[in-house]
């Protein structure tokens, strides 16, 4: 079985033009949605995108932006400067346990990028080792060292490794990803490439995923790279302060057609990162439903369900419309997670009124903690 996520580490010369070459898929969006969806023929070399991720080469930068974002040191930044970080950043090989709920859309092997915390202590986008079963890093000496999932956080999306032997690398401390202003200058560096690739960050807006995943202040950059899934995105004074998820086509906002890549800002691994050390997941988890959804002609319809769920246990089915949530109507998706949350922690039970068949439906849906509905490596 070939994996449906993987990295090519092109160089930089190349690293954008193939970046906008990925195909259009909603793959991110499924996730956690197992037999949601026929594999595809092909896939992006870095990971899964977001639901309309374009392929548009010659695509202009929007209005202020340069092509290439001016660093310190130069009208340009100096080799060695970019190079210095790939220290940093190690690769990360993934075998998912055979009966995974995500192999069908992400595959059974999965290579991404994984960033040092400390000489034990990866940091990587949590897709690339959901129900992994072994997963391996690999220096930028090409050490390969075992590793395991030491935690994994749903709300935000981080997966961290921790690595049977000390990483020979440099740790890259954590900034304040909160500062990060649009036309902000940014560098991003993944698995095996020599330095890192000089970007703007630029916009900062709420991304939501239709698989229940909301990021409230995201990181949005330009130009597209190519090898983004757990690539770090770091600061001119070298802070780690986003972990690449995805590609997507509306990177800018109040633009539309401006491809990018969307990072996850690292102050939401801040005050999970101790528990997550101890515990592998946060105390309280979010409730999760088990629904796909996207917006269509103003509604916000179900599209699929994920099978022995939650909603398709209490009766939701694809083609529903969710109206509200108890008695409050709900919008888009990130209105319908945020009022979902609020209800409670994961266990919570869910009031959820849908239109099904013409008949409007008040559903009770019994959420659960969404790591329960994954599966563990034998012994686990």
């Amino acid at each position: 079985m070939q994996p449906l996520v993987r990295s090519r580490t092109p160089s930089r010369s190349t690293r954008g033009k193939l970046a906008w070459m990925a195909l259009p898929l909603a793959a991110a969006a499924l996730w956690l949605t197992p037999g949601a969806a026929p594999r595809a023929q092909s896939m992006p070399p870095s990971g899964p995108t977001a639901p309309g991720a374009p392929g548009m080469p010659g695509m202009q930068p929007p209005p202020g932006m340069g092509a290439q974002p001016r660093m310190p040191g130069g009208p340009t930044a100096r080799s060695a400067d970019l190079g210095r970080y790939a220290a940093s950043v190690v690769r990360v090989s993934a075998e998912i346990v055979r009966d995974g709920v995500s192999v069908e859309t992400l595959g059974a092997n999965r290579i991404g990028t994984g960033v040092i915390l400390d000489e034990r202590t990866v940091l990587t986008i949590g897709y690339l080792v959901m129900e992994a079963e072994k997963v391996e890093v690999t220096t930028v000496t090409g050490r390969r060292i075992p590793a395991s999932v030491a935690g994994f956080d749903h709300s935000s999306g981080f997966g961290l490794l921790r690595t049977a032997l000390p990483i020979d690398g440099l740790a890259l401390e954590l900034g304040d990803s909160d500062t990060l202003a649009e036309r902000t200058r940014v560098l991003t560096i993944g698995q095996g490439e020599p330095e890192a690739t000089p970007l703007f960050v630029l916009s900062r807006k709420p991304f939501a995923g239709n698989w229940e995943y909301l990021v409230e202040k995201a990181l949005y950059t330009f130009p597209p790279v190519n090898n983004w899934s757990g690539a770090a995105l770091i600061t001119e004074d070298g802070k780690l302060v986003g972990i690449g998820s995805l590609i997507v086509n509306d990177a800018a906002a109040g633009q539309a057609g401006v491809p990018g890549n969307m990072y996850v800002p690292t102050n939401l691994l801040k005050p999970v990162l101790s528990e997550l050390r101890t515990a592998g997941k946060v105390p309280r988890a979010q409730p999760w439903l088990g629904l796909t959804t996207e917006v269509v002609r103003g509604n916000l319809m179900v599209t699929r369900v994920a099978p022995g769920g939650p909603a398709e246990t209490a009766g939701v089915s694809a083609g529903d419309i969710v109206l509200g949530v108890g008695a409050e109507k709900v919008g888009d998706q990130a209105d319908f997670y945020k009022r979902v949350w609020a209800v409670g922690p994961a266990g919570t039970e869910i009031p959820v009124r849908v239109l099904k068949g013409g008949d409007v439906q008040n559903m009770r849906i019994r959420s659960i903690d969404r790591s329960e509905f994954l599966r563990r490596p034998s012994g686990v």
